[in-house]
């Protein structure tokens, strides 16, 4: 029998082991803990120190590492934010749906009300659910109105509070959403968003470098706001906009309001964190603290924001009632659209440490990702885990945890890794689909091309599909070529080697599989 037929022939025994120790962890459990996930934007599995960073100290992090157990397998769904953040709230890859990718801020609800979520889930097991940070799932059935309520939302899917951007740091609007309206929107200066044509007459980049803090690249230089061009245009909501120094401990503030509001009673939080996104514009008491210009500072802010969360929480009383999973949306990217010298000031330093290239890669470099889980008592403590693992598995290993069963069409995804998460089991994911899109450029704006890309990591085998010409964004390799690529992981991690011409039979079989799981529409037990 081939290793595919295998394989495959040993799925539902797998899955069914699976079940087994994931089930004797969750029965340990005599309390609902409480669950954080905290989910960096574009921080690579080389930028930490517990990973093996050495330019860089991040030891608030490094001491939640020793707490608990680290993943050295670890994935994002995606090697762009959107997608990677569906997936790991709706336990569907999110290559299975429309429109699943990078969002202008003005797009619709990707997540409709109706549809199963995480929060959802958590919600019905008896949660407080909220959100603080980046959204960038869209808003809205269509062009948002900013100056009334806005819905659908996350309160829609499951959230019962929330206090988010409404996509990324480089995009308009550049407010802040509660619940469902805009933080301190003056009625007289109301709100216009464009993603096409200028509105009002507020300076852009383009027309005024002479305004900005440092320069941009043509997508990035719209409406200006805090001395940083935007992509987008934007006109009104003066009072309610954000200062990008001051938006870290803003957001802090609102998640430990959360938790401290709710520490009686279980409670989700998604801490959607900024850093290391660009623009890049610390703190001033972070400024220089790296040596490695903006991008280092945003870690070395990152760090800090965590071991001041978790300080709260001991001092609250609920740390050891507590699950924490912090891992990234995907890889790391040094310049991104702005002139922070984050290329030039890297130095040593290899924000994707052994692997290739990084954010909207292909290659391991744009999703594999540092992640790191700690509970206390019930997690593994100072373990590094080789498991094979994907955000989108939160969905189906969180429901094993709070005894919640899903619905047979919902997480279609989702496998249960509660035992791999507790660091009770290396046994992870026998295999995982990779993805991410090609971008393209046109003058000022920027978009995916809709071409999209897929892998197949099974055991130490990675296959990328065929697809196109190399391509790059940005600096980084998208990883793309015209016929198969396949690479042995465990013997060349950097995928350099391009062994499908001499393994012909193996690669073949891969790349059925990997059609298979894309026609099946599903690929959870």
């Amino acid at each position: 029998m081939s290793f595919i037929s295998s394989l495959r022939a040993l799925l539902p025994v797998l899955a069914a082991a699976m079940i087994l120790p994931t089930a004797a962890a969750a029965a340990t459990v005599k309390r609902k803990p409480n669950i954080i996930v905290i989910y960096a934007d574009d921080l690579g599995y080389g930028d930490l120190s517990s990973y093996g960073a050495t330019t860089i100290r991040t030891p608030n992090i490094d001491r939640l590492a020793e707490s608990g157990t680290r993943f050295v397998n670890a994935h994002a769904p995606s090697a762009t934010c959107t997608p990677s953040r569906y997936a790991m709230l709706t336990g569907d890859y999110a290559w299975r749906a429309s429109g699943t990718q990078i969002l202008p801020g003005d797009a619709p609800a990707l997540i409709r009300p109706g549809q199963f979520t995480l929060p959802l889930m958590l919600k019905n097991a008896g949660y407080a659910t909220g959100v603080v940070g980046k959204w960038h799932l869209g808003l809205g059935d269509g062009k948002v109105d900013w100056n009334r309520e806005i819905a659908p939302g996350p309160l829609e899917i499951g959230f019962d509070y929330g206090f988010f951007m409404p996509a990324t740091l480089d995009r308009v609007p550049t407010v802040l959403i509660e619940n469902r309206r805009v933080v301190n929107l003056d009625p007289a200066d109301p709100i216009r968003v464009d993603y096409r044509s200028k509105v009002g007459s507020e300076p852009t980049g383009a027309e005024h470098p002479e305004l900005l803090k440092f320069g941009a690249d043509p997508e990035h230089s719209n409406t200006i706001v805090n001395g940083i061009s935007r992509i987008g245009y934007m006109t009104g909501g003066k009072a309610a906009r954000w200062s990008d120094e001051g938006l870290t401990d803003q957001l802090l503030s609102k998640a430990i309001d959360f938790v401290t509001a709710r520490k009686d009673q279980p409670f989700f939080l998604y801490f959607a964190v900024n850093e290391p996104h660009v623009p890049r514009a610390p703190h001033p008491r972070f400024v220089g603290s790296s040596g490695m210009g903006p991008r280092g500072d945003a870690i070395v802010q990152f760090d800090w924001t965590v071991g001041a969360f978790m300080q709260k929480l001991g001092q609250l009383g609920i740390a050891d009632d507590t699950l924490i999973i912090l891992s990234s949306d995907n890889g790391p990217i040094l310049f991104d659209g702005y002139d922070d010298q984050a290329v030039e000031r890297a130095g040593n330093h290899k924000p994707s440490g052994p692997y290739r290239s990084g954010k909207y890669s292909i290659y391991e470099g744009g999703t594999r990702v540092p992640m790191i889980v700690s509970w206390p008592g019930h997690v593994r403590e100072r373990h590094v885990s080789t498991a094979l693992i994907d955000h989108v598995d939160f969905v189906a290993s969180l429901a094993a945890l709070v005894g919640q069963k899903l619905p047979r069409d919902a997480a279609v995804d989702s496998f249960d890794m509660l035992a791999p998460l507790m660091g009770q089991s290396e046994r992870g994911r026998e295999f995982v689909v990779e993805d991410t899109k090609l971008m393209v450029t046109t003058g000022t704006t920027v978009a995916s091309s809709g071409a999209r890309i897929l892998a197949l990591r099974s055991g130490d085998w990675k296959l990328i599909r065929g697809s196109v010409e190399p391509h790059e964004f940005h600096g980084n390799e998208i990883g793309t070529l015209p016929h198969h690529q396949l690479y042995n992981l465990a013997r060349d991690p950097g995928e350099r080697e391009n062994l499908a011409q001499k393994m012909p039979d193996l690669t073949a079989r891969l790349a059925a599989m990997l059609d298979k799981l894309e026609r099946d529409g599903r690929s959870a037990p």
